[in-house]
């Protein structure tokens, strides 16, 4: 049995001792403090030990979330067991890992419902900004009413706000984003994770707001419970079967309105929203354009991309592909093909080296773009075979054109280099030939051109017939 599949029940196994431990004892520092949030940490391990080919991203989210909300764990703890003196107020940061596990763990887990190769900056910003933005819209709906009928200070209140807020956000995103998949077993888990950690830690919610909580409760086992049917869910393959991103961004939208909202609101009335409201409304906004920003930068980098793949890198013009691409549009009309092979290029770029039949590509590309007429395509096919396509009647003429650039010299590093061209046409009539037909004849002109020293050779059934 390999060392990985033992260790991935280390987590359950814990829990089942912990559950047997405490069902007849009273809560105690060595099982609350200790083997608890051992337990938390081992489901955390088992992320990284599965040998599923996953998403890293999404596992180091659910691991980070994990890691938070067990920070925010040993530190309540440690509050709750020992009268520490400490110039840290450990409450305050109990709040602030819990505050940072829903956003990160929102991240690890879209990450692994549908993990796609795109802008992993985009996907995080998606994610900060619908989870912060929503969670600050929702409580800034209920913290006027909540202030009245909850005591303790404004930012407790917006706590007992938050929390569930956050968790059902984490409900209603993990079942939407499943729910346009097909059902696997992760899908299951991770329905089943999301779902009892929010049972859990509404459970938990309640308990507290009507004052019958007690410190290591067995409800509490919830958390571990659910943390465990996330890192279970890494044992299994993803289902991807979605298109487009995780979220619509419409959501993050409506998020930014909301915030926008928030801050308008506060402007005109600077008593209204807590100010604790303003600065996640603000981090929203800010977010918001840092996100702008970054469409941007993938826009162009796609663009860019988009291009390349179909620009031949040499000489700058269209590539091969592009060529074909093309060619369905220019079968509409009437036009010619032209396949054009260089004369006497070989053994330059044999004698002279690749660096010089470099530089002659370039120059004869430049010199090839500007006998092309507007509306025409020419292209690098490969090597030094070059091809255009050139509407209307005038074909034959452009390839006249063309062989007359090369009739004086190219001078490269102190040396004069005189080449010539062989150059095929074929004719096309809309409706009449398909793609390969129109140039195989082109390319037999070609060749025809090349044998007679010609130059230029118009395809003809005479010319078909010696092929």
């Amino acid at each position: 049995m390999r060392t990985y599949l033992v260790f991935r029940g280390v987590a359950t196994i814990g829990l089942v001792s912990y559950l047997i431990l405490r069902i007849n004892t009273q809560p105690s520092w060595q099982l609350d403090l200790l083997l608890f949030n051992l337990i938390a940490l081992v489901a955390l391990s088992t992320l990284f030990v599965s040998p599923i080919p996953d998403d890293l991203w999404g596992r180091r989210g659910v691991a980070l979330a994990i890691c938070l909300w067990t920070m925010g764990s040993i530190s309540s703890s440690i509050d709750n067991f020992f009268a520490i003196p400490l110039a840290v107020n450990l409450d305050l940061i109990s709040d602030c890992c819990y505050v940072l596990f829903y956003p990160v763990v929102l991240f690890g887990l879209t990450r692994a419902i549908h993990f796609r190769r795109i802008s992993k900056s985009m996907e995080l910003l998606d994610t900060l900004i619908i989870a912060l933005g929503c969670t600050t819209i929702l409580a800034a709906f209920l913290v006027k009413p909540a202030m009245a009928s909850i005591s303790g200070s404004t930012f407790q209140v917006f706590l007992t706000i938050f929390y569930p807020v956050g968790d059902i956000v984490i409900l209603v995103s993990v079942l939407t984003l499943i729910s346009v998949q097909s059902l696997s077993m992760r899908n299951i888990l991770l329905i089943l994770g999301a779902t009892t950690y929010t049972a859990t830690d509404l459970y938990f919610l309640y308990l507290s707001q009507s004052g019958n909580y007690q410190f290591g409760s067995l409800s509490d086992i919830g958390w571990l419970a659910s943390f465990i049917l996330f890192s279970e869910s890494f044992w299994h393959s993803s289902n991807e079967k979605l298109s487009g991103r995780s979220f619509n961004p419409a959501v993050a939208t409506i998020a930014l309105l909301g915030s926008s909202t928030i801050l308008a609101i506060s402007v005109l009335q600077p008593t209204y929203f807590p100010r604790f409201l303003i600065v996640p409304a603000f981090a929203t906004i800010a977010l918001s354009f840092l996100r702008m920003g970054v469409a941007i930068n993938d826009a162009r980098n796609i663009s860019n991309e988009q291009i390349l793949a179909r620009t031949d890198e040499l000489t700058g013009l269209a590539n091969r592909r592009k060529f074909m691409t093309d060619f369905e549009e220019f079968l509409t009309g009437e036009g010619s093909v032209l396949i054009l092979d260089l004369d006497g290029f070989k053994p330059v770029n044999d004698l002279r080296g690749h660096d010089v039949g470099d530089q002659l590509l370039r120059q004869i590309a430049t010199r090839f773009s500007r006998a092309i007429p507007n509306g025409s395509l020419l292209a690098r096919l490969g090597g030094d075979e070059f091809g255009a396509l050139i509407r209307g009647h005038d074909g034959y003429e452009v390839a006249l054109a063309l062989r007359a650039t090369l009739s004086y010299p190219f001078h490269i590093n102190g040396m004069d280099i005189s080449l010539d061209v062989s150059i095929g046409e074929s004719r096309n009539e809309p409706g009449q030939l398909p793609a390969d037909i129109l140039l195989r004849r082109a390319d037999q002109a070609m060749y025809e051109a090349k044998r007679t020293k010609r130059g230029v050779v118009r395809w003809s059934s005479e010319v078909g017939a010696r092929f």
